[in-house]
């Protein structure tokens, strides 16, 4: 069964730190990029960052840009998003994705992605 378990969302104030986790499991984990969606409320679901498969190339929506990063342990199977500098509109449901393939082409398609994690709620207090 192919899960993608997230996790480490939360309440934080402004300017502080969050780290989500992604565990993925069910598929060849060497295969797929992945990365984190985010969808605040009335609002378009949108690509956070990825990380890429052959070289471990990043990706960051501009918004975070600097503010945020995305690892991957390749023993665990599992990628996180390191946030730090949060800012209330970094409030938002996120959700881990995964593409077939090498990387994501940027700004990622919502429809491009072959499997979904639940989301997890990050709250930020202003």
């Amino acid at each position: 069964e192919v899960q993608l378990q997230a996790s480490g969302g939360g309440l934080v104030q402004a300017g502080g730190s969050l780290s989500l986790s992604c565990a993925a499991s069910g598929f060849t984990y060497d295969d797929y990029a992945i990365g984190w969606f985010r969808q605040a409320p009335g609002k378009e679901r949108e690509g956070v960052a990825c990380i890429g498969r052959v070289d471990d190339s990043t990706y960051y929506a501009d918004s975070v840009e600097g503010r945020f990063t995305i690892s991957s342990d390749n023993a665990k199977n599992t990628v996180y998003l390191q946030m730090n500098s949060l800012k209330p509109e970094d409030t938002a449901v996120y959700y881990c994705a995964a593409s077939y393939g090498g990387s994501w082409y940027w700004p990622p398609n919502f429809y491009a992605m072959d499997y979904w994690g639940k989301g997890t709620q990050v709250t930020v207090s202003s």
